[in-house]
């Protein structure tokens, strides 16, 4: 028995036990009651939110540091994983009707985003941490050059790991057409799901567990009260996050490779964890609408960036009150530290 999910995207399978067919018509009305309304609103709210990031970045920010080159990889991976799911909602609805080679296609660029996101997530979080924790190391090593060639490596990291979704992912004629991972062995599945696992989860979870805890302790040492707190308070929201959108949706993962053991071969099992894997799945995918938020729109430059962004394009809408106040005013790049006191500013990083 195959796991019900096409790449880390869920399908409603139909699987042969002993005593007949395990029939799941009722998961699949489900899902498309419930399920593709999620997946709508999330690839809306995506789509928009990253791309508000990337024109900022490129037209406001011009990318002057390496925290600028890891925002904008992180958006773009955000829209990778997003920009499939509108053919997935039609899939949940009906049959796949665009062929076997999108078929590949669309699986591999859901991977890239998402271990991309993942991947990227882990510099973010280890930038904050050198530009907190080391500031005077950071101050030779948190250069543009550094960033791109990190970067376009993880970007190969996240594309090799992908590979199980362009290779094994095809068309299947069986009660229904279906776009599904067809692995020529059970190892291949395994190895999989425990990909996903290690890049999606425990890595990025075990390097913000680490660097976090770090920079609370360096933080904690900070003359400023109101930054202090503010910057804590983000900090545990970034891994009270992470945890909530992406831990239920591995969890039921592992279950599912364990589907073939004797506790959970059954039918009544399997659409149970169907159900999980698809609604845990949906939830996940709200991480990368939130990721602009987290990363980026939290900083005070970046909402100001974005507020006069907002005015340019509607002049007769008051969104913030220095609307007025010449983009220029707020376009200081230059330094970590405050002229006056040299003590770090954490805002400019967190």
């Amino acid at each position: 028995m195959t796991p019900a999910t096409n790449s880390g995207l869920t399908t409603i399978d139909y699987s042969i036990y002993e005593d007949g067919l395990c029939l799941k018509d009722d998961i699949k009305l489900k899902a498309g009651r419930l399920i593709v309304p999620l997946y709508i609103l999330v690839f809306l709210i995506g789509f928009i939110g990253n791309s508000l990031v990337i024109l900022i970045l490129i037209k406001y920010k011009k990318l002057r540091t390496m925290t600028d080159v890891y925002l904008l990889n992180l958006a773009i991976s955000d829209l990778f994983f997003v920009f499939s799911l509108p053919f997935w909602a039609y899939y949940i609805l009906y049959d796949w009707i665009f062929g076997n080679t999108l078929c590949k296609l669309f699986s591999g660029i859901y991977l890239i985003g998402f271990y991309g996101a993942s991947l990227f997530i882990i510099l973010l979080t280890l930038d904050r941490y050198l530009a907190i924790v080391h500031a005077v190391f950071a101050m030779k090593t948190r250069t543009i050059k550094f960033g791109i060639i990190t970067s376009i490596l993880l970007w190969m990291v996240a594309i090799l790991a992908s590979l199980p979704g362009f290779i094994f992912s095809e068309v299947e004629q069986k009660m229904y057409v279906a776009c599904s991972p067809n692995y020529p062995h059970r190892n291949w599945m395994l190895f999989d799901i425990f990909e996903m696992n290690i890049l999606g989860l425990v890595i990025p979870l075990v390097v913000m567990i680490f660097c976090y805890t770090r920079i609370v302790c360096t933080l904690l040492r900070c003359r400023s009260e109101k930054k202090k707190t503010k910057a804590v308070k983000l900090i545990f929201i970034i891994l009270i996050m992470f945890l909530l959108f992406w831990l239920p949706y591995n969890v039921v993962l592992i279950l599912i490779a364990f589907q073939d053991s004797e506790i959970l071969n059954n039918c009544e099992t399997s659409k149970r964890l169907d159900e999980a894997i698809q609604w845990t799945e949906a939830m996940s995918f709200f991480h990368c609408c939130l990721n602009p938020i987290i990363y980026a729109f939290a900083g005070e430059k970046f909402r100001k960036y974005l507020c006069i962004f907002l005015h340019q394009m509607l002049p007769n809408w008051h969104f913030c009150p220095f609307m007025h106040t010449h983009i220029q005013t707020y376009d200081r790049h230059s330094s970590l530290y405050t002229s006056s006191t040299g003590e770090q500013d954490i805002s400019a990083v967190l």
